[in-house]
């Protein structure tokens, strides 16, 4: 809690981003200019046009003071596809790698690794959505995992069941 003084607001411009109720809950600043924004919605990094979502983030690191993010695109039916890893170099961190670690486990409610008939195999995660009840499954699939073909098409699916009812015992 301070006492005497102004608290340390991020740069005007990283705050121009957000939406109108969105409120920031962390934030660093980026060695090259701009901020890391952590709101309750997602993470901002510096010059994104949008927020990630927090039940996007597949992957997230702090190291040497770089912070990479591997977020993910739904393309429907539960099914994500990772996209390739954002980094940037924080200069005054604060307490963003920790908020950014506690909001992205906070989002995973189960995770659950499977193989498929092909030899390959599947992430099956159960996620929490912020603002919405109950809890979301996506699909992972490893590279090069034929999605279209049937029979990885059903045992996806009986993949999901049985996560959600380990998930729901």
């Amino acid at each position: 809690m301070r006492l005497f003084g102004r608290r340390e607001q991020p740069p005007a411009e990283a705050l121009a981003a957000l939406d109108r109720d969105e409120r920031v809950v962390s934030w660093g600043s980026a060695a090259g200019g701009g901020a890391a924004l952590a709101t309750p919605l997602g993470l901002w990094l510096p010059g994104a046009t949008e927020r990630i979502s927090w039940h996007l983030i597949d992957k997230a690191t702090w190291q040497d003071g770089v912070l990479s993010v591997v977020a993910a695109r739904d393309t429907g039916d539960g099914v994500l596809d990772e996209l390739p890893a954002r980094s940037v170099r924080i200069a005054v961190p604060r307490d963003l790698p920790h908020t950014v670690r506690s909001r992205v486990e906070r989002t995973i409610a189960s995770t659950r690794y499977y193989r498929l008939p092909t030899g390959s195999g599947v992430r099956v995660v159960g996620r929490r959505v912020p603002g919405r009840d109950g809890v979301s499954w996506q699909l992972v699939f490893d590279p090069g995992v034929d999605r279209d073909d049937p029979a990885v098409r059903t045992a996806a699916a009986e993949m999901v069941r049985q996560s959600r009812s380990f998930f729901e015992a």
